[in-house]
């Protein structure tokens, strides 16, 4: 039987990857990374690349990577997100509240240690310059 492959390329451009809350915990020292995201195994994996390559963002994970080995890591997903037959859904409103629960249910901040997504979170706050705000 013949493979029709422009409908697997079609089949493939419209699957919804699983989305979702996933965890990076060392289980020796209890750093944790919690975050979520919309295609659940890809992020995992690039968590694994990342540390096994050194080269992980998180620096406290990355340490504890090279120190205490892959055996002292769990990476998991902690909650899944069915998305609603919509074709204009936008998943990062009910992601980020997703995170929220999780990070509140595991007792964690949303912070810079945490989470990734940096853009939920207040700036940091700028230092001063030596001039007088303008007035």
């Amino acid at each position: 039987m013949p493979v029709d492959r422009k409908a697997l390329i079609r089949e493939y451009k419209q699957r919804r990857p699983p989305m979702g809350v996933y965890r990076v915990h060392n289980t020796a020292t209890g750093n944790a990374l919690v975050a979520a995201s919309t295609d659940l195994p890809s992020i995992l994996n690039r968590h694994k690349s990342q540390l096994s390559m050194g080269g992980h963002s998180h620096k406290a994970l990355q340490t504890d990577w090279n120190e205490l080995g892959a055996g002292s890591f769990v990476f998991e997903v902690l909650d899944t997100l069915v998305p609603p037959d919509e074709p204009d859904y936008k998943p990062l409103a009910d992601l980020t509240a997703l995170e929220d629960l999780w990070l509140e249910k595991l007792g964690l901040e949303a912070d810079r240690i945490h989470t990734i997504n940096l853009k939920r979170l207040p700036p940091k706050p700028r230092p001063a310059t030596g001039s007088p705000p303008p007035g």
